[in-house]
């Protein structure tokens, strides 16, 4: 199963977006994805309306709880989800205070049955006890970036954090790559910050680049994904091709004899 986590500690980047989008897309193509939501504001458990008043990944996190019994289906053919609340605000406190606190998430995955062959971890927007549970139980981050000028030097200081976990918690950690999100070709402005960016951090930036399109705005309003609410649309065609970008990377992950 290869495990990814969708990252930013800047709000507005398409983080949850990417998390549910990519997720339904690699779900439509006989993938079986299991998608976490680690974030307290459960936003992508709304998007794919899953429960999102339920303790039960608190009590997973905190106690004896398996994360199994955490799983709900959604709509979507091939995507279950672990859904998140407001309950999870009071992880971040004590899961700073337990001993080895920051491992929980990892021994939790380590227990789960072998049904799915993606996993996706929605991360809070903030680099506090959650994210670093994150960084500490996947082996793959995509970091979502909002075309914008400003969103380079939050992007360094992300990168930053992520060798710092790599050395302290997580050796096999690595950005698996940085997805450019909300690029608005009829400016300037976007494709500059993209081609930046590729001169700065070159195959890293993955290919596909996320178009700003106004259905990827509505369709959580109407508890779908991208790719359910308008397939044909330019943000259901980008998000499939971000998906055959990351099915490409398998043979990388594959098992050896």
């Amino acid at each position: 199963m290869r495990t990814i986590a969708t990252v930013n500690h800047k709000g507005g980047s398409g983080k949850t977006t990417t998390a549910v989008s990519l997720s339904a897309a690699l779900a439509e193509t006989g993938r079986r994805v299991l998608l976490i939501d680690l974030d307290p504001q459960a936003s992508a458990s709304a998007w794919v309306s899953a429960p999102t008043e339920s303790r039960a990944l608190l009590d997973a996190l905190l106690g004896g709880a398996r994360l199994s019994d955490a799983v709900h289906h959604t709509g979507t053919p091939g995507l279950d989800i672990v859904p998140s609340s407001m309950w999870l605000l009071g992880a971040e406190r004590r899961l700073a205070e337990i001993r080895a606190g920051e491992g929980r998430l990892a021994q939790l995955i380590g227990d789960l049955p072998d049904r799915w062959d993606y996993l996706v971890v929605d991360c809070p927007p903030a680099l506090g006890a959650l994210t670093a549970n994150a960084l500490a139980s996947v082996e793959e981050l995509l970091i979502p970036v909002e075309a914008h000028v400003m969103a380079v030097a939050g992007l360094v200081q992300l990168l930053r954090g992520v060798e710092a976990a790599r050395e302290r918690v997580n050796p096999r950690l690595r950005v698996t790559g940085i997805v450019m999100c909300r690029v608005d070709s009829r400016t300037r402005h976007g494709p500059e910050v993209v081609e930046r960016l590729r001169g700065r951090f070159g195959e890293l930036v993955c290919s596909t680049v996320i178009r700003e399109n106004v259905r990827l705005a509505e369709c959580p309003s109407f508890r779908k994904p991208i790719t359910q609410y308008d397939p044909r649309c330019s943000g259901a065609i980008d998000y499939r091709s971000l998906a055959c970008e990351v099915i490409a990377q398998e043979v990388r992950h594959a098992p050896t004899a």
